[in-house]
């Protein structure tokens, strides 16, 4: 970073300058701690990042016989009596100022670092950009196996109670603790001790509260067995199967032993290292013996039992590893063209119209990568396009590859940021936006796979960040390249490319010259005022999906709202359920019987009448994709049916067995939600059914208008992909509206167009940033009136670009009721002087005492 200034990554269309993040207690550049140099001589000091959402690193003393280094997790004592790990981001001599005792570093918790100075110096930046902590980050970024957690623990004292005056209750949690080993709580509520009981004995002295350090992650470990050292000659091992000859079963296990230990080496040069290791699992296969059997030659000294750590990660099956294919002249010519694009830029924009091949023009990058020795990160917006992907990539790379996403084990992950961070890591990472945080040491090139795709942005909690953009500046710092890949780019990407700061290469013929899917545009409103469509589906649609099964062909039905039906009302006086938590009406769920809030995710009971006039006629309207299935069950009962949404994907397995099922033919109807427009790929799929297109089109947002065109875009593009031209039938109440005409003529540019003269006019991005400002308390007259002081705190600083405050559309959430402010920031504004004034505004509030349990946070760049 030149003179410690960054460009911003994304989301301008002028080249707005951002102030690097500030190093905590920065020294100057000789004794930079993120510079290649990870041991100090002799540091007295270490600055240690918590995974809390604290201000600042915290220092601490290094005790004389310990030696750090940069970005190993240490043991450190915060507050009374907690103790937390960390990671050591800074070494150096500088005493804090203050008048206060300084602790001390208690333990070493890996004798090898598990960050590396460019993680930790990324982490700065996201913290710096999105406004929040650093121990956010960290938190955010961590598997949770890497997190030693402090845990409260029960030892019982020297002071003996009188047990005749105790409770029954206060007895039994007495009689279950140990003066020698410390009890969990957890452990003992499973035993059923209360807590008020614990509590009586702590207050009174027959009981002490310590803090033990717990760590989640357990290495996975095998046993193997081996020749005890003693028994390694000829004359030692005659002597062994002399004394087995009452124990056949032995000597035939201990023969298999020798078989498979191949220890004629060893007992030449009498070394135990040159034996074979066999694990025991192996022995019993070979011998065909028991664990008592084994157990005998154990016990008898002859054998010796030991453990080994083996890892959890399966490796790509090797053998099946093919070649990637032949690139077409048109793939051809877009992997030169990005070629020739990166000798100039950094990042590239590949914009492929769906099916045009863009994953092999991705592989060949790959290969040329993996050639030259480098590392790459393939970013993907969904867990679900992992599993085609990985098994596409898979056969080409094999062991080369690596996944991590956050529905595989904890303990994988760990295993994977370990095997990042050793000498042999993997050089081809496919992940979700959390493959970000690994430690990467040669990294060359990211390709951000569907870049236009919202599902990048982290929400809630903080880091609020966006993925693509993220990629942008690591790949910067790392001196790496970016693709990024789409058939609808975003807005702000599709012009930071037609204004020359990103190179452009664009496929927009389908692979082998498949026409784009035939788009049929249904009226539904008139279809209803004829009463010609009294189903979710209109004739034609039902044609279509007929005709498909008949020709042993697959459909796929989109909408993009789960559970059977979206609102309950009572037909006589229009009383519908609502969350008691969230200001949002129920969805009825009818696999579980149940009403469920879409926000919090609290269930409730379907009512038996309505609780406002006692009329027992309930009726459910309008439809979720749940409905949807029941539908088309009974209108093509011969049709296999399966639903991809939320509620059937809540596991890896479920993801993987719903995709497999389609991809094999096992299943000829896929309904589902927008899943299903994240570049999956079908070879039989000839229709695709748009069920409420207006549901997109209407939203209350200036994003609107362009997701609906991604979306509705990117799930017609499932239609027809090899050698057929497919249909989608798309069925919508305003046929005449011009984005329905946009889609039907596959005009992204139109589209584009007509969007940035609209966003340049009312000023939001790409011309003008944006920062959602969020208030929330318990009490809605709290939050009214610290949105009122907040507002009239920066008003003056941004007196035309802030607008609120205002009650969101939903205005409550999990019992807290929310105020939005919108913060448009022109590119004339600097950057580090916005943050500057919102930070302060928010210290300010949160010092008012009326104020000081209102929760506020930033959403920069929010989608």
């Amino acid at each position: 970073m030149p003179n410690g200034w960054e460009e911003r990554s994304h989301a301008d269309s002028s080249p707005i300058r951002t102030l690097a993040p500030p190093t905590p207690n920065a020294t100057p550049q000789s004794s930079n701690p993120l510079s290649p140099t990870l041991l100090m001589p002799s540091p007295n000091y270490a600055d240690i990042l918590l995974p809390l959402a604290l201000q600042d690193t915290l220092t601490y003393r290094i005790p004389a016989h310990m030696q750090l280094a940069i970005g190993q997790r240490v043991i450190v004592p915060l507050g009374k009596s907690k103790r937390y790990s960390g990671f050591v981001v800074r070494l150096h001599n500088e005493a804090p100022d203050g008048n206060f005792t300084i602790k001390e570093v208690e333990d070493i918790v890996d004798e090898t670092p598990l960050l590396q100075p460019a993680q930790i110096k990324f982490w700065q930046w996201l913290a710096y950009y999105y406004m929040c902590t650093t121990g956010e980050v960290l938190k955010a970024a961590l598997p949770s196996g890497l997190k030693l957690e402090s845990e409260a623990r029960i030892l019982a004292t020297d002071t003996t109670p009188d047990e005749a005056q105790l409770t029954p209750r206060q007895l039994l949690a007495y009689r279950k603790l140990s003066a020698d080993t410390p009890r969990s709580i957890e452990d003992l509520t499973h035993e059923n001790v209360s807590l008020s009981a614990l509590r009586f004995l702590i207050d009174n002295g027959f009981a002490q509260v310590t803090e033990h350090m717990r760590e989640s992650f357990k290495p996975r470990t095998e046993t193997y067995v081996r020749l005890h050292p003693d028994l390694l000659s000829d004359e030692r091992l005659n002597e062994v199967f002399d004394s087995l000859k009452r124990s056949p079963k032995q000597d035939a296990m201990l023969l298999s032993y020798l078989h498979l230990s191949k220890p004629a080496s060893a007992i030449t040069l009498r070394n135990p290292k040159l034996l074979r290791e066999v694990s025991k699992r192996e022995l019993l296969h070979e011998s065909g013996g028991t664990d008592n059997v084994l157990k005998g030659l154990l016990d008898k000294g002859i054998l010796e039992r030991y453990s080994v750590e083996v890892g959890r990660l399966k490796a790509s099956a090797v053998a099946q590893q093919l070649g990637a294919r032949p690139l077409s002249d048109l793939q051809q010519r877009a992997f030169d063209d990005i070629c020739t694009q990166f000798a100039a830029h950094s990042i590239v924009l590949l914009r492929g119209v769906t099916s045009s091949g863009k994953t092999e023009v991705y592989t060949q990058l790959i290969q040329r990568e993996l050639e030259q020795g480098r590392q790459v990160l393939y970013l993907l917006p969904e867990i679900a396009l992992t599993t085609q992907i990985t098994n596409r990539l898979g056969r080409i790379f094999g062991d080369k590859m690596g996944v991590y996403h956050s529905k595989f084990p904890d303990s994988e992950r760990v295993e994977i940021w370990r095997k990042q961070m050793s000498a042999a890591p993997y050089p081809l990472i496919l992940g979700v936006r959390s493959s970000l945080f690994l430690p990467y040491q040669n990294l060359g090139l990211i390709i951000v796979d569907e870049e236009h795709e919202t599902s990048y942005k982290q929400q809630d909690p903080a880091p609020r960040y966006h993925a693509r953009d993220a990629a942008l500046v690591l790949a910067k710092q790392l001196g790496a390249k970016v693709l990024l890949g789409t058939a609808t780019p975003s807005i702000e990407t599709y012009h930071h490319a037609r204004s020359g700061r990103y190179g452009l290469v664009e496929m927009l013929q389908r692979f082998g010259g498949v026409n784009m899917p035939r788009i049929q545009i249904e009226n539904v409103k008139e279809l209803r005022r004829k009463k010609l469509m009294k189903s979710p589906f209109s004739p034609a649609l039902v044609e279509h999906i007929s005709a498909a099964l008949a020709r042993k062909e697959q459909a796929i039905v989109f909408l993009n709202r789960r559970g059977y039906s979206p609102v309950l009302d009572c037909r006589t006086c229009g009383w519908t359920p609502h969350c008691t938590q969230c200001d949002v009406a129920l969805t009825y769920h009818q696999r579980e019987n149940q009403l469920v809030c879409h926000y919090c995710g609290k269930s409730f009971g379907m009512p038996e009448k309505c609780p406002q006039c006692g009329d027992t006629q309930l009726r459910d309207q309008g439809y979720g994709t749940e409905k949807l299935q029941e539908f088309i069950a009974e209108r093509f009962p011969t049709a296999r049916t399966a639903r991809m949404d939320l509620d059937t994907t809540r596991s890896r397995s479920a993801y993987e067995q719903i995709i497999r099922n389609f991809q094999e033919g096992n299943t000829d109807i896929l309904i589902g939600t927008q899943m299903l427009t994240k570049g999956l790929d079908f070879d039989r799929v000839s229709v695709v059914g748009i069920v409420n297109a207006d549901q997109l089109m209407n939203m209350p947002d200036f994003r609107a208008h362009e997701r609906a065109f991604q979306m509705l875009s990117q799930v017609a593009g499932r239609a027809g992909r090899r050698d057929k031209q497919g249909t989608v039938i798309m069925q919508t109440r305003q046929p005449d509206h011009p984005l329905t005409h946009q889609i039907q003529a596959s005009d992204y540019l139109g589209m584009f167009d007509e969007q940035v003269q609209e966003r340049q006019l009312f000023r939001y991005p790409p011309f003008y940033r944006i920062i959602n400002i969020y208030l929330k308390h318990t009490d809605d007259k709290v939050v009214e009136a610290a949105a009122a002081h907040l507002g009239s705190m920066l008003r003056p600083h941004f007196p035309d670009s802030l607008l609120g405050p205002e009650r969101p559309v939903v205005a409550r959430v999990q019992l807290l009721y929310i105020r939005k402010f919108v913060l448009k920031v022109a590119p004339s504004l600097p950057p580090a002087g916005v943050r500057a004034t919102l930070h302060a505004a928010k210290q300010s509030l949160c010092a008012t005492e009326a104020f000081k349990r209102v929760q506020i946070h930033y959403d920069v760049d929010p989608l």
